[in-house]
């Protein structure tokens, strides 16, 4: 699959994902109250997998309030605050998308309204009017560049109507919108040394334990006063049982202190947390961040199976 067809791909999953959540519900004999719905519309676009599937899982209107309050709260970038930063940001761009790019529908589901919500108001932008008599596009072409994520889109308006359709990409987009989609963020004072962060987690059945697993290269460790390294994280769990049946949260503070000034060629630094699961399929969303003044989230979603 190129560049384009992937994106292309991408963007239309939102539409069907929101017809099939939308059928799904009406054959289980339920419905959506107007605030799940109001939510789901627009929100479904920065869903992951499972999220999504945890959602259409919740049996009232009572627990997808808890979720959605969930939702919103995993991507506040600071939770002691007043406003929700990232909920106000989603909610102007969408509203930006669908009075700014109306093409036959709501301008989010277009190809400019989607990388808008995305990615922002780009930082720089390039207009082209196609005059060659050999090109099959009539209209314009125009460049979208960010230059904080590496990123740039280019839009074709192939028939002349003012319909923009995604033509090429430059750098990874895919990345930047997952960065998007989960709220994860750094800084310069950030404990993560970059903003995507593969860690892992697995379940330790014999223990009972879950461990999560962080590469120590992502690691921005700070020295102590008695000459050491160290680090000091808040991991954050929400444990989705039978798949949002059952909703369990935790937080807990890990610290990482060592002696070797070498510490990035350890490999995967386990942490672990005693917590029993149950026999079945969980989905466990786990956050990561600096605490005591640090800066800086990861936050991953993990398919955790136990067997019987």
């Amino acid at each position: 699959m190129n560049t384009k067809r992937a994106i292309c791909f991408l963007l239309a999953l939102g539409a069907a994902g929101f017809l099939a959540a939308g059928s799904g519900w009406a054959q289980s004999g339920s419905k959506l109250d107007p605030e799940a719905a109001k939510f789901y519309r627009a929100a479904r676009l920065i869903m992951s997998s499972e999220e999504d599937k945890i959602f259409k899982h919740l049996p009232d209107a009572e627990s997808r309030k808890e979720f959605i309050q969930d939702f919103w709260d995993k991507r506040n970038p600071d939770p002691a605050g007043g406003d929700n930063q990232f909920k106000t940001e989603f909610e102007a761009r969408v509203d930006y998308a669908n009075r700014h790019f109306k093409e036959g529908g709501l301008g989010m589901n277009t190809d400019r309204g989607r990388v808008y919500i995305f990615l922002g108001p780009a930082d720089k932008t390039e207009d082209f009017i196609n005059r060659a008599v050999s090109t099959t596009a009539r209209g314009s072409r125009i460049w979208w560049i960010y230059y904080k994520y590496g990123v740039g889109v280019e839009f074709v308006d192939e028939k002349g109507y003012g319909a923009y359709k995604i033509n090429q990409i430059e750098g990874n987009l895919f990345e930047a919108m997952d960065l998007y989609k989960l709220g994860q963020w750094v800084d310069p004072d950030s404990v993560f040394k970059q903003a995507v962060v593969d860690f892992k987690l697995t379940y330790d059945d014999a223990k009972k334990e879950l461990v999560v697993f962080i590469p120590a290269k992502f690691l921005r460790l700070r020295e102590t006063s008695e000459g050491q390294l160290q680090v000091d994280l808040e991991f954050k769990f929400y444990v989705y049982e039978d798949e949002g049946a059952r909703r369990e949260v935790f937080v807990e503070n890990r610290s990482y202190v060592t002696a070797d000034m070498e510490y990035e060629k350890s490999g995967d630094i386990p942490f672990r947390f005693a917590h029993p699961l149950k026999p079945g399929k969980d989905f466990i969303d786990v956050s990561i961040k600096g605490r005591e003044g640090s800066q800086g989230k990861v936050r991953n979603i993990f398919n955790i199976k136990v067997g019987r």
